[in-house]
């Protein structure tokens, strides 16, 4: 019930600051491929911005993540830990980042190889971005946020399942992103790399931008919250 009552409260809070929305869509829960639409609001009315971009998903699809929104009860498809799923759901977006400074607006942090975002279950970090050095090493499961392959040049962290002090559910999936690549991924949302570019040249703190994520129906529900 608590939880709950954070959840509409938080909403109501960003129905009035919320002036930046992506939009990803799927035909269906099973399908890797969508589209991610930009959205400025001016005054009461949402405008569409620049034309629709083809993204990719999970390798398995979508299924129902944590994050401002309400799961449904009768939900049958619910993100878990390694299902090769993207959450679908509402999300604040948290800071971009890329393996060289980028001039822009938006919050943004440049890795090393020792950065990590930890998706072992059993360590205290789990779905937590961490400089290896600087902490004792409790997991055996990680991402590098830095490697050779260009994946993780631009990107921005998606803030699933961490929406409280208590931070990450166990098992519910961690490490979602927005970022480069060209085929369906883990769980992530993902797109050519001047398309990243775009997304974080157009992003602006002050708009508090959000992430709605589903297929057609649950964005056309999900979407009326915000109105």
């Amino acid at each position: 019930m608590k939880i709950v009552l954070v959840l509409c409260v938080t909403l109501i809070t960003l129905q009035a600051q919320t002036k930046q929305l992506l939009v990803v869509t799927t035909k269906n829960w099973s399908t890797p491929i969508g589209t991610l639409q930009r959205y400025e609001r001016f005054d009461t009315s949402w405008q569409k911005v620049g034309n629709a971009i083809p993204v990719k998903l999970g390798r398995n699809g979508l299924g129902w993540g944590i994050g401002l929104h309400e799961v449904p009860k009768d939900a049958q498809i619910i993100k878990k830990e390694g299902d090769g799923k993207a959450p679908a759901g509402i999300f604040k977006l948290k800071q971009a980042f890329g393996y060289a400074p980028f001039n822009i607006a938006y919050p943004y942090e440049v890795y090393t190889e020792t950065d990590h975002c930890v998706d072992d279950v059993n360590s205290k970090y789990y779905n937590k971005i961490v400089d290896s050095t600087q902490i004792n090493v409790d997991y055996n499961s990680k991402e590098h946020m830095k490697f050779p392959k260009d994946y993780y040049k631009y990107g921005i962290v998606v803030n699933h399942n961490h929406i409280d002090e208590k931070g990450a559910q166990k098992g519910a999936g961690s490490c979602i992103f927005i970022h480069i690549k060209s085929v369906p991924t883990a769980g992530c949302t993902v797109m050519d790399e001047n398309q990243v570019q775009t997304l974080l040249r157009w992003l602006d703190p002050e708009a508090e931008p959000l992430l709605i994520q589903g297929t057609e129906y649950v964005v056309k529900k999900l979407w009326k919250t915000l109105k």
